[in-house]
């Protein structure tokens, strides 16, 4: 079979060498589509060089030769101050911030590994004078510069930024609710502004979106929400959980979801896709509520669904520069700054409990999609446990067997003969955690 790019007469926009094979970035449809080794040099990539020195095991689940994308706070300087800010910005920014030839640098040393995409972000990273020159730089090297702003900016930077649209893959402005909502979730009415940067930018340019972060506020408003994304001609609406990092480390118990908005988000999003018409991203810590519908693992490998990548699919800097396994993750200890990504990607230690899925405690150990999920939010179980090596505690299945665990000790408590009988059930191997919900 053909691929598609060749019926069109055109050829991958990038193309990046793994082990397995590689990875080709295409624009239409837009895409990065991994392939085997055979499929590579049938295409004319058959120089894999040390990458594919050794035998062919047909796995893809190794650490890549690089992150797929990488997500730049430029700034941490905002002036909406709002609630759940993940980056706990501010008017007065962070301390030895970058500039432009920092950032410069960096884009060209995440050019040179073969990075394909750039999530460019703050603080508020619309009020930088130079942010249309990095995206420019950006395209110079080879990299699709993406952005999420408020839309909270002064009306002359509005104007800039509607000018630099056409420069940007995608253009998210961050929406968490629609009218009053809004205002109950970012602790301040923001909504009219955000609302108008929104129609002067789908003006300039079709690849524009929203950003909602779901909160236990927000989750009955989805509805509005998808209405108002098909109102306003908007392509997509990426959904985002809500992380205990920056301001949000406060306000997490107030703000974050229930337990039952996690297990009904799924058949809600499918729901609300289909009636409205428009196309959906989960992050990658809703992952756990996703496989939480026991989906076929072969179709959430098809469509790329993936729990936390940090590290491995993706990595962050903040706004100094400093490397982070990704937006919301702490910088590791002894870290690197992000234009010597390089050098420290292939250190043994690197982006330390991010990369240790493998190494996953139960339940996540003996559940069907751990090579997808990836054992859940590292920052949510760094947050509630201090241990971001713990399974997920807001994921559904975890809960169960916390349940199990529980009823397990209670029952021994009762009768302590019931020990030896659960000593002979852990000589027999893990067991299957019952679907729950």
């Amino acid at each position: 079979m053909w691929p598609l790019w060749r019926k069109r007469g055109t050829r991958p926009r990038a193309f990046r060498y793994e082990r397995f094979g590689g990875i080709a970035h295409l624009e239409r449809p837009r895409a990065l589509v991994f392939v085997d080794r055979d499929r590579a040099a049938s295409l004319g990539y058959r120089d894999g060089g040390a990458l594919w020195s050794s035998p062919d095991d047909g796995a893809i689940d190794g650490v890549l030769a690089a992150p797929l994308e990488a997500h730049l706070q430029l700034t941490n300087r905002c002036d909406a101050g709002c609630r759940g800010c993940y980056t706990g910005a501010t008017p007065q920014g962070g301390p030895r911030e970058w500039g432009l030839d920092e950032w410069k640098r960096a884009v060209d040393e995440l050019a040179a590994r073969g990075v394909f995409h750039l999530a460019l972000g703050g603080g508020e990273s619309a009020t930088l004078p130079w942010l249309g020159e990095i995206a420019r730089h950006a395209r110079e090297r080879g990299l699709v510069p993406n952005l999420t702003t408020s839309g909270l900016v002064a009306p002359q930077q509005l104007d800039r930024l509607v000018e630099w649209a056409p420069l940007f893959g995608q253009i998210n402005v961050s929406v968490d609710g629609i009218g009053e909502r809004y205002a109950r979730v970012r602790g301040f009415d923001g909504f009219a502004r955000a609302d108008e940067a929104i129609v002067r930018l789908r003006r300039a340019t079709k690849h524009v979106g929203i950003n909602c972060v779901v909160t236990r506020e927000s989750f009955d408003g989805l509805d509005e929400l998808f209405a108002y994304a098909r109102r306003r001609r908007l392509r997509e609406i990426e959904l985002l959980r809500f992380k205990p990092s920056g301001r949000g480390a406060g306000t997490y118990d107030l703000l974050r979801c229930s337990d039952e908005q996690h297990r009904l988000l799924l058949p809600t999003v499918l729901r609300l896709a289909r009636r409205h018409r428009r196309r959906v991203r989960l992050d990658c810590s809703y992952t756990p509520m996703v496989t939480h519908h026991r989906p076929d693992p072969r179709l959430v490998r098809w469509l790329a669904i993936y729990g936390c990548g940090g590290g491995d699919l993706l990595v962050g800097a903040k706004a100094h520069g400093a490397l982070t396994a990704c937006s919301f993750a702490a910088p590791p200890p002894a870290g690197a700054t992000v234009d010597e990504l390089g050098a420290y990607w292939s250190r043994p230690d690197a982006f330390g409990a991010f990369r240790r899925w493998r190494e996953a405690r139960e339940p996540c150990r003996s559940c069907d999609y751990l090579a997808l999920c990836r054992g859940g939010c590292r920052v949510v179980s760094a947050h509630v446990l201090g241990d971001p090596a713990a399974p997920d505690p807001e994921c559904p299945r975890v809960q169960a067997h916390a349940a199990l665990q529980q009823g397990s000790l209670a029952s021994q408590q009762r009768d302590p003969a019931m020990q030896h009988n659960d000593d002979a059930a852990m000589q027999q191997g893990p067991r299957r955690l019952p679907v729950i919900g």
